[in-house]
């Protein structure tokens, strides 16, 4: 038989994939990247061609041996890390590391973790891409170097410790110049003006102002607001025109990581760490239960820019949206998406890798938070191959005195995608005039030149308001459409800009620290390149251009280097120190030399001072660890006696309380310790004896229901029983756990139908 090694990334995958390929292959996990730069040196020799000296990461080098073992036993070695640049790097590290000799290595990759993808996988193995592995070296070292060079320059113009990061550095830009432009904001004034009309028969409705026939009029102050009541004071309102439309309104395309991110981040308050971490267990795989084939890939793979769909996946989609929802919510031809400019379009959208897997069906199956996102991104990519839906949309002016009023609305006559999904407002792909518009509007029939009488004018006096500060959704949107960065680090820049605090969070947003300020100005004026919105979004584009092999690693980085040399001995000839980190007081009196302590940071957090550092070098934990007040100790119930008798020893059983809830217990405790569970008894008889039956808890909390007479009687069910018997065999039917549905107790007898008032007794 072959002997077969394949390599993965993560342990979680290994069990899933060697179920899919079976006895002749052995899988293993590298846990991550096995080599890096050294972090105590540059690693780079920029004179000889931008070289890298990679050595394996401490803590791997066990790891690595007993690979090394297994490679040296396999007659194949297929490198299966993550379809992306950094997975074909860590292959490429991994042939490295391990010595497999050339012929020995086969590179694979799996969109999605299903037994088709593994396989076809398998059958189609290359040779490791040395355009994605040098894609990912540029990038590497392109950080390497703005990382180590410019640390030094912060640490003596800022304060030491400091790290200096490429994207991240653009990333606390992007949030400094908003907090910028929020401080220079100045409020303007404007009006508005509502009116309520009503008609003959006294039926009323709201119009609001809009301008005069030559078009929109912006009401800047309250006299241009009083000249409008004026003129209409006492003046009639007359039915001006009445346009009636059909929209149609198309169905977002389905996730890329970015629009997944913003998604989560709007309808399920996820962080986008939280979203990825999530999104990794889907796509790697959850046993969904053995009838289901064991444990399965849910999702397709989640790092991607793309919005195109496998032809493979149109079809199942078709077919479940018109066994659910019919035909007329299938549009004519398949939904194709166009990817934006500058996507890399190496993985398909994310979707379900197996579309008849409902979330409802496999709820059971996954932890909440695997639940919710995996239900956004089902919605999300049925809804995209789904017909528009349908609206009908009116719109009415009303004249009174040489101005116009106006109202409109609209009523959803075919629901479409919406019947699945209905996408934010912000986020919406096309954006439909009547997302202004006021939803199923209540207006009385009015005929054009009908006349209306006003009942009253409102004015109002608003000012415009401040740019939000970022939140993730909104940033991660912002780097998206600037080109900046690629969806597998959107995430990382979030956590390091926060980790390192340039940002802090406040609440939802996302706001500058006086460091991050500081960092900022100082970058721009002496590095505006790095910070440069459209440079590092260029920068992106020659890293892609590598991976095409219409670029190469030492041009890409020859031409960066030679702009950047010069201005970094311009900038350590500078004298000029930065503006100084204002100095946080303690109320600790340090007890060396007698001065206020001061906060600062370090490696495992803050921690209190001396400000006459480094004459006098005294710290103290900032905060004192105080001892816990002990809870006060609730007093137990006193037992409630029973007539029960135990079983054991004939002694009175009493009811206690626990952890769990009340229970019988034998009143001789300690001696005795015969415990019972307190059933509750439901109106229907045992089947069997006619005896009642008992709903009970096990150990695991789950809910059954057994005959009180057991073990006498072994009835026992995980369903509810009911007192409703099967149409087709006269037996008994159970409500079936976790759903609204009535089953036969007969399986063969197969009779189940919908039961709306049945509920899961858990």
């Amino acid at each position: 038989m072959a002997n077969n090694l394949v390599i993965l990334e993560s342990p979680t995958k290994a069990p899933t994939i060697k179920g899919f390929l079976g006895s002749g292959y052995r899988v293993v996990a590298s846990k991550g990247h096995v080599r890096d730069l050294p972090k105590s040196t540059l690693g780079v020799d920029i004179e000889n061609g931008f070289a890298a000296h990679y050595i394996n990461i401490r803590g791997k080098g066990e790891l690595i041996k007993e690979i090394k073992k297994e490679v040296q036993n396999a007659d194949k070695v297929f490198l299966a890390t993550d379809p992306d640049r950094e997975g074909e790097a860590i292959s490429w590290h991994l042939a490295a590391a391990l010595d497999i000799p050339p012929e020995k290595a086969y590179r694979v990759t799996f969109n999605e973790i299903t037994k088709t993808a593994v396989k076809t996988g398998i059958k189609n193995p290359r040779k490791i891409d040395m355009n994605l592995v040098n894609a990912q070296q540029a990038r590497r070292i392109y950080d390497r170097i703005v990382g180590y060079k410019l640390s030094p320059f912060l640490w003596k113009n800022v304060k030491n410790g400091l790290s200096a990061g490429r994207v991240q550095s653009v990333a606390t830009r992007i949030i400094v110049d908003r907090e910028e432009e929020i401080r220079a904001f100045e409020p303007e004034e404007y009006w508005t003006i509502d009116a309520t009309l009503y008609t003959e028969d006294g039926k009323s409705f709201s119009v609001k102002f809009y301008g005069d026939e030559n078009g929109k009029i912006k009401l800047a102050n309250e006299s241009e607001a009083q000249k409008v009541l004026r003129a209409v004071a006492g003046k009639p309102f007359t039915v001006k025109s009445i346009k009636h439309a059909i929209k149609h309104k198309f169905p977002a395309p389905p996730f890329t990581t970015s629009t997944l991110q913003q998604e989560a981040s709007k309808k399920l308050g996820f962080q986008s760490a939280r979203t990825m971490k999530v999104a990794q267990e889907l796509y790697e795989g959850v046993n969904i239960g053995a009838e289901r084939g064991g444990s399965q890939g849910l999702i397709t793979y989640m790092r991607t820019d793309s919005q195109r769909v496998s032809t493979d996946a149109q079809p199942a989609a078709k077919a479940l949206i018109t066994e659910k929802y019919g035909e007329k919510y299938c549009p004519a031809t398949f939904r194709n998406y166009k990817s934006r400019s500058g996507a890399q379009d190496a993985h398909e959208a994310i979707r379900p890798a197996k579309p008849e897997y409902e979330p409802q069906l496999i709820k059971s199956h996954l932890t909440p938070d695997q639940f919710k996102l995996y239900k956004l991104i089902w919605d999300r990519f049925i809804a995209s191959q789904m017909e528009s839906a349908t609206l009908a949309t009116v719109t009415a002016d009303f004249d009174s005195a040489g101005y116009i009023f106006r109202t409109g609305g609209y009523t959803v006559t075919f629901p479409g995608y919406m019947a699945v999904y209905e996408e934010t407002d912000d986020e919406t792909v096309r954006k439909a005039d009547e997302a202004k518009e006021e939803k199923d509007i209540k207006m009385p029939a009015l005929t054009e030149g009908q006349l209306l009488g006003c009942e009253e004018v409102i004015p109002a006096k608003h000012f415009t308001e401040a740019p939000p500060r970022y939140t993730e959704a909104s940033l991660i949107k912002f780097l998206e459409e600037k080109g900046i960065g690629r969806p597998s680090t959107y995430t990382p820049i979030i956590t390091t800009i926060i980790s390192r605090e340039y940002v802090a969070r406040d609440g939802k947003m996302l706001v500058p620290t006086k460091l991050g300020e500081i960092t900022t100005k100082l970058m721009k004026e002496s590095f505006a390149d790095i910070v440069d919105y459209t440079f590092t979004a260029n920068m992106e584009d020659r890293l892609d251009g590598i991976e095409n092999g219409n670029d190469t690693l030492e041009g890409v980085l020859g031409s960066f280097w030679a702009d950047f040399e010069p201005k970094l001995k311009a900038a350590d000839e500078k004298t000029e120190k930065a503006e100084p980190m204002p100095v946080v007081e303690t109320d600790l009196i340090c007890d060396k030399c007698g001065a206020t302590m001061v906060v600062k940071s370090g490696r495992y957090g803050k921690f209190a001072a001396c400000p006459n550092y480094p004459k006098c070098k005294n710290t103290k934990p900032l905060e004192e660890k105080k001892p816990k007040a002990e809870a006060a100790k609730p007093e137990k119930p006193e037992p409630v006696k029973t007539d029960i008798k135990c079983e054991l020893c004939g002694a009175d059983m009493v009811i206690r309380s626990g952890k769990f809830g009340s229970f019988y217990a034998c009143s001789n405790f300690p001696k005795c310790k015969n415990t019972k569970q307190i059933a509750k008894e439901i109106d229907v008889k045992c089947p069997k004896c006619g005896a009642k039956i008992l709903r009970k808890h096990g150990r695991n909390k789950s809910t059954f229901y057994s005959c009180e007479r057991y073990p006498e009687c072994d009835f026992s069910s995980w369903d509810m029983p009911t007192d409703k018997t099967c149409p087709d065999c006269g037996k008994m039917l159970f409500v079936k756990k976790g759903k609204n549905m009535l089953v036969c107790a007969d399986r063969k007898c197969g009779y189940k139908c919908e039961h709306e008032e049945a509920k899961d007794q858990d």
